[in-house]
């Protein structure tokens, strides 16, 4: 880690997210994602600085930015040299964001995406699949999306992942999640070892797995090996080792669901 990092790693330690605790929503907003709001929000802040390389003064995209759990931390970590850039598909978030972090932090700004979505936006005028980001070629250092390609099919992942390769400088780095499906993961869900949405056992399409064949996207797995290929395929490779996450019933690990990080070629 470098030293400016590690700086304003330890200035957050002491200050926390002082002062900007009344930007928390209520929890009746709080529209996905289960656990503590901050406490999530922090953990993976802490992953964009040490997996992905996200400075101070990085211009950094969160595509299902919800209702801004990373965005507050990402306040206490960005200078005004830095930008933040949050889209998403339910309109209230994003109302909500513009209306109570825009005013204090004006780099750091929301954009509602009419997107299809059967969970979360069935009236969305426009399909995943040929939905291209409202940002210019090349504009970001780091890229993120958390909870967004568990719930997506096979068409709409390989056109987003297109347009991260797109927006991102070269060089740049995406740090994303997935539910992949690897031996290890197989086989514990062969044993029991998870149950519920995780117990990911319907194939879909491709190399996409599902726990509920009427409502796929719901909880969306991919083969290991086929989303690897298609970081390739779009000018991306993998930057760093994939961090295995608990949700096929390991035990404890970094996070939830598993981290992949990749950079563009």
């Amino acid at each position: 880690m470098s030293l400016k990092k590690s700086f304003y790693r330890a200035r957050i330690a002491l200050e926390g997210l002082k002062g900007n605790t009344g930007m928390v929503p209520p929890e009746s907003m709080v529209f996905i994602g289960n656990g503590d709001f901050l406490q999530i929000g922090r953990e993976f802040r802490n992953h964009l600085i040490d997996l992905a390389g996200l400075l101070p003064d990085s211009r950094v995209l969160d595509v299902g930015c919800g209702i801004g759990r990373m965005a507050i931390p990402l306040t206490e970590y960005l200078t005004t040299k830095g930008e933040y850039a949050g889209v998403d598909i339910v309109e209230k978030g994003i109302l909500w964001c513009t209306s109570r972090i825009t005013p204090k932090f004006p780099n750091f700004r929301f954009v509602h995406s009419d997107i299809h979505n059967k969970m979360y936006n069935r009236r969305g005028k426009t399909l995943a699949r040929n939905y291209r980001f409202p940002y210019a070629d090349g504009h970001f250092d780091v890229v993120f999306l958390t909870s967004v390609f568990t719930h997506m099919l096979p068409a709409d992942l390989e056109n987003y992942m297109r347009e991260i390769a797109r927006v991102l400088k070269k060089g740049g780095r995406c740090l994303m999640t997935f539910l992949l499906r690897n031996d290890e993961s197989v086989k514990l869900i062969d044993a029991g070892a998870c149950t519920g949405a995780m117990a990911i056992t319907h194939h879909v399409e491709a190399a996409a797995w599902t726990s509920d064949p009427e409502k796929p996207e719901a909880a969306t797995a991919y083969e290991e090996r086929y989303v690897v290929e298609l970081c390739e395929r779009t000018g991306l490779r993998i930057d760093r080792p994939i961090r295995y996450g608990s949700w096929c019933g390991r035990g404890e690990f970094l996070s939830f669901q598993d981290i992949v990080v990749v950079a563009k070629t």
